[in-house]
């Protein structure tokens, strides 16, 4: 679980979102059945719960994610792709949580055809970078900040990849994830 220093889950069943939040906070915090807890109560009259896969494997959903995160005083925040990734003010965010299209694989045998949606985390661990997707063998290092925008620019330029941002409540409330200078940008498409 921990490779040089670096925190990292490995992928089992349908838990990436497990593994997401786990990997981007460094430690095992969440499992299956914390997860399963959150479903209940984001749905307590459901009978089939609409934040996980009705077969019990996992495939939880961003309200699970943010759900999760709440709970650690921390706030996932929403990336508009509209943003470019330079908007960003890196100090101010723990992590990445990114949501990206990956092809399904059946033991050895990989189906490219058969698309499904992803969840891996991004974090700084001791000055440098990682890929923490728990797909990997290991973790990546991706290298420093400039690093890091190319790979988040790469990431986000697949249609449908989204990203969170983990960050403090405190710097949700403010909006410090952002920099002074980004404010405006976007803002025309966004009304």
């Amino acid at each position: 679980m921990s490779e040089g220093g670096v925190f990292h889950e490995k992928q089992r069943l349908e838990l990436c979102a497990i593994h997401a939040l786990n990997n981007v906070l460094q430690e095992r915090v969440f499992t299956k059945e914390t997860a399963d807890e959150i479903c209940k109560r984001l749905a307590p009259q459901c009978v089939v719960n609409p934040h996980r896969s009705v077969f019990g494997t996992g495939n939880y959903d961003v309200n699970v994610i943010m759900a999760a995160l709440q709970s650690r005083e921390l706030a996932a925040v929403w990336w508009d792709k509209r943003r470019t990734v330079q908007s960003l003010c890196i100090s101010k965010v723990q992590g990445f949580i990114l949501n990206v299209p990956s092809c399904v694989s059946l033991g050895i045998l990989s189906l490219p055809l058969l698309r499904r949606r992803h969840w891996l985390a991004v974090r700084q661990v001791n000055g440098q970078y990682y890929n923490l997707d728990s797909k990997l063998k290991s973790p990546v290092c991706i290298g420093g900040e400039a690093e890091l925008r190319t790979f988040l620019s790469e990431q986000l330029s697949q249609d449908v990849a989204e990203m969170l941002l983990v960050v403090p409540r405190e710097v949700e409330e403010d909006g410090s994830w952002l920099n002074p200078d980004a404010a405006g940008e976007g803002a025309n498409s966004m009304a």
